[in-house]
């Protein structure tokens, strides 16, 4: 009997395939589409992927080939060594009178050739069918039909399993509490308990080794956990689901071929995965901690803790760890590409196609956000489309329907609002907030636009807009948060930081306060012109200074560029220095008023004195006149000598 078991237990026996072997094809072919609305690309998956699919196919198809007329063989000559055996001569106690056939006292059943053979104190066995439970010894409560059904267990410890299909649960020996629905069910299983298969070679090598260890799995479906040894606390449903595992322990599999090569490896390391959906996880091995659900989701996964939810979401997934993907196709063809996030329907669908894992870090959110992207990364995109044709911009943001919707190239842009930007190709670093904001830019760089249709020509860069000036709408302005305390009504000025600011005046603000004196005299060496600006497209005219010549008067009256060339003219400052010339010139003016008035006065003054001497001498002169007025009228003696 040693000899048959150690036959036995090498695994010469396969089972009853019937053509099983070619009915599952997990990694299936792709649907061809190539109009350029599809979601889906000739080779799909990669052919890297589709060949070590294959590989593993061929392994899974060998396991269940292998050996399949060896059972009938195995069981013949097996239990006929039982039968020439002394110990094995016992019989069943009489059947009760009376009672139909395969009655026996214990509430114990037996039909067939050498069911129940060895019964010694077991209470309540059914057993139906050829040597069903023919080792039944104290077991109790077993329940057994089919030929070779629990045909080996001995009731050391055993009972409470239920073995229904040929060969289920034929080498069972202790364990107890299992359940064996199906051909072939459960045949290794030996010591292990709590089990429950249904389907054909469902658990079949469960607990092979004779560890014990392989305790509380579910297996619903042929071939379901067909290579457990010793995992525990699985749970397949669906053909083949879980099917290569051999050490994984809580891995959840629902669906046919779903986690099909978990654990191929053996080393135990592919554990803690949930698979919802035909080929789910199909080809995971050593992969653990990742959830997929949809069919072909994940499935050619070998990475740790991802989560794709939809049809064939993150399905060419290899080693790209960090990924998360809700909706059909959701970044189906990322290989190696991490932490990406993708929800809704073909979001991110060729991110990483070309495998080089630098589209990584991408966030996308809507029906075919981000959908071409390919080498792209820290992106983010939320919204029907939103970066749809991307494929290695980088650290662009775009939130709205068709937000930068035929990006390309450009990088660093920020698109709010549905159709901002959304004829950029490959301008970079321009940010718009409003709808359909910036939609005429295609190759424009550092623009700013905030407001709904705020536009501009296609090629702008450096410009800021803010309200729609473009199309002529003329509105007011109103900016809050300007550096500075001051009332409304108060002058703003911007900085060379680009700061909005007030310039304060207070001496609490200032030090080394002194007289300009004669600095400001420098503006009579200024030389004001008239001129047009080269990039002006109104060509209207200006009046005003050359920065070049201000700074050979004074070199602080003009700002230079980032080279430290001159860029402009501090008019701001040339006005205090025209207001000290003008206090200047405003004092010599009153002090020639008062020089003129103090002339005015002494000039006043002389003529009051000579005007007093006039009189004086007019007096004089009429007394005169009036004596000698008087001396003509008196009559005169005059003696001649």
């Amino acid at each position: 009997m040693t000899r048959h078991l150690h036959f036995w237990q090498n695994g010469l026996w396969a089972g009853f395939c019937e053509g099983r072997a070619g009915k599952t094809n997990i990694y299936h072919e792709r649907p061809e589409m190539s109009s350029p609305g599809s979601r889906l690309r000739d080779g799909y998956g990669g052919p890297r992927e589709i060949r070590e699919g294959q590989n593993n196919e061929r392994k899974i198809k060998l396991m269940k080939t292998r050996s399949c007329f060896t059972i009938f063989t195995t069981i013949l000559s097996m239990l006929a060594c039982f039968g020439l055996l002394p110990t094995m001569q016992a019989q069943l106690p009489p059947e009760i009178p009376g009672n139909p056939d395969g009655c026996y006292p214990a509430f114990t059943t037996a039909e067939g050739c050498n069911a129940l053979h060895q019964l010694f104190g077991g209470i309540g066995n059914t057993a139906v069918g050829w040597y069903s439970n023919f080792l039944a010894g104290d077991a109790s409560f077993n329940t057994s039909v089919g030929a070779g059904t629990l045909a080996l267990d001995s009731g050391i410890g055993s009972g409470q399993n239920t073995a229904v299909g040929t060969a289920a649960m034929i080498l069972n020996l202790s364990g107890s509490g299992n359940t064996a629905v199906g051909t072939n069910a459960l045949v290794f299983n030996t010591v292990a308990s709590d089990n429950n298969a249904v389907g054909r070679f469902a658990l079949y090598n469960n607990d092979s080794g004779g560890a014990g260890l392989a305790n509380g799995n579910n297996a619903f479906g042929a071939f379901a956990l067909f290579n457990n040894i010793d995992g525990s606390g699985n749970n397949a449903f669906g053909d083949s689901a879980l099917f290569a595992n051999i050490h994984g322990h809580d891995n959840t599999a629902v669906g046919d071929g779903a986690l099909l090569s978990n654990d191929l490896s053996g080393n135990g390391n592919g554990i803690f995965n949930t698979a919802v959906g035909a080929g789910a996880l199909a080809a995971n091995i050593d992969g653990l901690e990742s959830t997929a659900v949809g069919a072909g989701a994940l499935t050619h996964n070998q990475a740790n803790a991802l989560t794709a939810v939809g049809f064939e979401a993150l399905f060419a997934n290899t080693t790209g760890g960090g990924n998360t993907a809700l909706g059909a196709v959701a970044l189906a063809q990322n290989s190696t590409g991490e932490r990406n996030t993708a929800v809704g329907d073909s979001a991110l669908l060729f991110n990483d196609s070309t495998t080089n894992g630098l589209g990584s870090r991408n966030t996308a959110v809507g029906i075919g956000a981000l959908l071409s992207n390919t080498d792209g990364a820290s992106n983010n995109a939320v919204g029907d489309s939103a970066l749809v044709s991307n494929t290695i911009g980088s650290f662009n943001e775009a939130m709205g329907v068709n937000a930068l919707f035929h990006n390309d190239t450009g990088f660093g842009n920020i698109a709010i609002g549905d159709d901002s930007l959304s004829n950029n190709v490959s301008g970079f670093q321009n940010t718009v907030v409003g709808d359909l904001a910036g939609g005429n830019i295609l190759i424009g760089d550092f623009n700013t636009y905030v407001g709904a249709t705020v536009d501009g020509p296609t090629d702008e860069s450096f410009t800021i807009r803010i309200a729609d000036t473009f199309n002529g709408i003329v509105g007011r302005c109103f900016i809050g948060g300007i550096a500075g305390n001051v009332t409304p009504g108060g002058a703003v000025f911007i900085t060379g930081s680009g700061q909005l600011t007030t310039t304060p005046s207070s001496r609490r603000f200032k030090d080394e306060i002194k007289p300009m004196d004669k600095t400001s005299e420098a503006i009579f060496s200024l030389k004001p012109v008239t001129f047009r600006y080269k990039n002006e497209k109104t060509n209207t005219q200006q009046w005003g200074l050359i920065a070049e010549e201000v700074e050979k008067v004074n070199p602080a009256l003009i700002l230079p560029d980032k080279d430290g060339k001159p860029y402009t003219v501090r008019y701001e400052q040339i006005n205090a220095m025209l207001l000290n010339e003008f206090i200047k010139e405003h004092h010599k003016v009153q002090e020639l008023e008062a020089t003129v008035a103090q002339q005015q006065k002494s000039f006043e003054s002389k003529l009051a004195g000579q005007h007093k001497q006039i009189e004086a001498l007019t007096s004089g002169l009429q007394k005169v006149s009036a004596q000698v007025e008087m001396s003509k009228l008196a009559p005169q003696v005059v003696n001649n000598p």
